[in-house]
């Protein structure tokens, strides 16, 4: 068969047991349907314990928690997957809609070949083994959104199986420590996304936007995660493998990557349980907090004598817990047929690429192999290797939102030692940015600013804790520079070895005892001296030149 028409689109089984704890928050009767999840940039997972296997009490038998994903991704691309109609974030409802968006009659599917490129690449970078020959398929259903009664996938033949994704959760009794996982990728497909519902219940209308029919990656991973912190985790790794690829900007919040998680408890030797599916889930860390709730409340359920129904849930965010949508028992027939307006998908490699091929009519996967970008595996071994920095470090740096740019900022511009600018970047600096709720774009402190400050330090112009007031001075947005701040405040170092010598020795005097202390070799006592004499200077006073003053006359 001939291969289909392209397009330029131009950019852009193992199971973990967990014993799962907690109280649950499930209220029968309460209101059903989707709620908005939306939060203000998604930049981090959040660090919680993870789930183990732990001693049951007496009487108690343990629970095995099975979770899979299919995650939805919206392709980078200038325009929609099988028409020419822009694609743009928050443009007025339905103004980048196609005929063929609309469904009118007579019109046909083109398929974009940035979209199909996005996938090959994705595929590979997941591990997966590429079809060469892929089917498009049509899956019917009639809802609002979809005009057309069906949408256009991939069900029989999709473009990417049998991949891997490999992803490192945080342990131990200060998260310091990286366990490896791997979640098995069942596939990657190709399919248009359905308009977007917009339900108006003071008027109780349903209004419809045709502009989100764009061009979506479906990636369904297999059920070998066990609590929401894995499957968040998870998905964190898959965002910024999305995101170094450029295949996706994958943002949750504006709604370029959604999540369904299909969850399932039994008990460890028997048959899996009943799975429900929670879904539309655009936020890492409401998906965490969704799974944990619905494990805890199915074990809940069992546990007093009930049964799990097969049903699609969705998370109250607010209320912090899931709630039935619409139930599953009976089997929809989405009466899936081979799409007539579009032939077998041919994909080439080195060795079958056809001569004379129309390089604009052929995907070569060899090719596409080798453009493929750095992926977050590869830099943060590199952060390792080229800084000293521990595994953990690397996984913050590049789990927060542009901080990886902004820790390599600072080491371009300061003289002072890698590991001291790691340091500053994830305590001091993230630690404000966490505390006021705020993204690294929208800190007031530059890359410029630290890394001034820090060579003060590293200079030894300045005291640490003199440092730390000075970074908080600058936290104010007040548009002084690190060296402004310590002229004003006063807050250079003594450089004057004699004034200090004097110094030490007046505070000797005046604390005889404490002199007394550290001649009977009391380990405390020196420590005392110093902070004495940094007192008396307002904390101006190196303490290692303190230190050796004090020692030199108390002849230690």
């Amino acid at each position: 068969m001939a291969a289909p028409m392209l397009r330029w689109g131009c950019r852009g089984r193992r199971w973990a047991f967990a014993r799962v704890d907690g109280g649950s928050c499930h209220r029968r009767g309460a209101p059903t349907g989707s709620t908005s999840n939306q939060i203000r940039g998604e930049s981090s997972v959040a660090q919680q314990p993870l789930h183990t296997a732990q001693k049951t009490r007496k009487g108690e038998h343990k629970w095995a928690a099975v979770v899979g994903l299919e995650i939805h991704a919206q392709i980078s691309s200038n325009s929609k997957l099988f028409s020419g109609s822009q694609v743009r974030f928050s443009a007025p409802p339905n103004s980048l809609v196609s005929f063929f968006d609309a469904s009118l009659p007579g019109t046909l599917p083109v398929l974009n070949r940035r979209c199909v490129e996005a996938a090959v690449m994705t595929g590979l970078a997941l591990n997966c083994h590429i079809n060469k020959k892929s089917l498009f398929d049509r899956k019917h259903y009639f809802y609002a959104d979809l005009p057309a009664g069906y949408q256009i996938t991939q069900q029989r033949l999709p473009i990417a199986v049998n991949g891997s994704l490999i992803y490192g959760v945080c342990a131990g009794k200060k998260q310091s420590q990286v366990i490896p996982k791997t979640v098995r990728i069942k596939q990657i497909q190709l399919e248009q996304d359905s308009g977007k519902s917009l339900h108006d219940n003071l008027r109780s209308q349903t209004l419809i936007d045709l502009n989100r029919a764009v061009g979506l990656l479906e990636v369904v991973l297999e059920p070998d995660m066990s609590c929401g912190e894995e499957a968040a985790t998870a998905v964190r790794e898959l965002q910024l493998i999305l995101q170094a690829l450029g295949t996706s900007q994958a943002n949750m919040a504006e709604g370029q990557l959604r999540v369904d998680a299909n969850i399932s408890v039994h008990h460890p030797g028997e048959p899996l349980g009943v799975r429900t599916e929670v879904k539309n889930l655009n936020s890492i860390r409401f998906l965490a907090k969704a799974i944990d709730y619905e494990i805890q409340r199915q074990i809940n359920e069992l546990e007093n004598g009930g049964e799990i129904l097969n049903e699609t849930r969705s998370f109250h965010h607010k209320l912090g817990c899931t709630m039935s949508m619409r139930d599953k028992e009976g089997k929809q027939d989405y009466r899936f047929m081979p799409e007539p307006n579009l032939p077998p998908l041919v994909l080439y490699d080195a060795t079958s690429l056809p001569a004379g091929a129309d390089p604009q009519q052929v995907i070569n996967i060899d090719q596409i192999r080798e453009t493929l970008p750095e992926l977050p595996s590869v830099t943060r071994e590199k952060l390792v290797q080229q800084y000293g920095m521990l595994l953990e470090h690397s996984f913050t740096l590049l789990n927060e939102v542009g901080l990886l740019e902004f820790f390599q900022n600072v080491i371009k511009e300061t003289r002072a030692e890698p590991k001291k600018v790691t340091s500053w970047v994830l305590n001091t600096f993230l630690g404000y940015l966490k505390q006021q709720n705020l993204a690294v774009s929208e800190s007031p402190v530059t890359p410029s600013a630290l890394a001034e400050l820090l060579d003060l330090l590293d200079s030894r112009t300045i005291s640490s804790s003199a440092a730390k007031q000075v970074f908080e001075e600058l936290w104010k947005r007040e548009g002084k520079t690190p060296g402004q701040i310590v002229s004003e405040k006063q807050l250079e170092l003594m450089q004057d070895q004699g004034a200090l010598e004097q110094l030490c020795h007046s505070v000797m005097e005046a604390h005889p005892q404490v002199v007394m202390d550290v001649k009977n070799r009391n380990p405390r006592a020196i420590n005392k001296l110093i902070g004495l004499v940094r007192k008396a200077t307002q904390s101006r006073a190196d303490p290692v030149m303190i230190k050796e003053i004090l020692e030199k006359k108390l002849s230690l």
